[in-house]
């Protein structure tokens, strides 16, 4: 079985994450998984039969017990799979985290001067600005943003500046 569809059950993928949290015994992943899925102890067996067959989790036996841990090779071949997509969502990732740290200097920048900093670390300016009203905690106006007159016809050339 391809990994892929290994990890594309939620059973499965449920039960790889309680096993990364460490060894647990069949009856422990069974009664979570019973819990939250609402399926039979058999069935729950025949994911850890799976996922054991696909090589992502190994069970030893111990005494009357069987303990079941994940195995992590294929678990790094999808992420060696996954590597050539990476930079997709990283540099929107990164993107992401530039613009909530631009806005973050922006509102803590538009706080200086109006009694802004509450003396919290919680990063959230709950001022009041004096000249609109608004809270920090509100979202601030784009600077960037054309304000609308109502007359703005889409065209770059028609500013009212036609003489030139």
């Amino acid at each position: 079985m391809h990994a892929f569809d290994v990890l594309g059950d939620p059973v499965r993928r449920r039960i790889l994450e309680l096993l990364a949290e460490g060894e647990q015994t069949s009856g422990a992943v069974c009664s979570v998984i019973q819990a939250e899925f609402g399926i039979s102890q058999p069935a729950v067996s025949q994911h850890l039969r799976v996922l054991r067959e696909a090589g992502f989790a190994s069970v030893q036996a111990e005494g009357p017990r069987r303990l079941y841990s994940v195995e992590s090779a294929p678990l790094r071949e999808v992420d060696t799979w996954l590597e050539q997509f990476r930079g997709f969502w990283e540099q929107r990732l990164d993107a992401l985290g530039t613009e909530l740290a631009r806005g973050k200097r922006e509102r803590r920048r538009a706080g200086t001067g109006t009694g802004g900093d509450t003396g919290g670390d919680s990063g959230r300016d709950t001022s009041r600005d004096t000249a609109t009203g608004h809270t920090g905690t509100e979202a601030a106006p784009d600077p960037r943003a054309r304000k609308d007159t109502g007359t703005h016809t889409g065209r770059d050339h028609d500013r009212g500046d036609k003489e030139q």
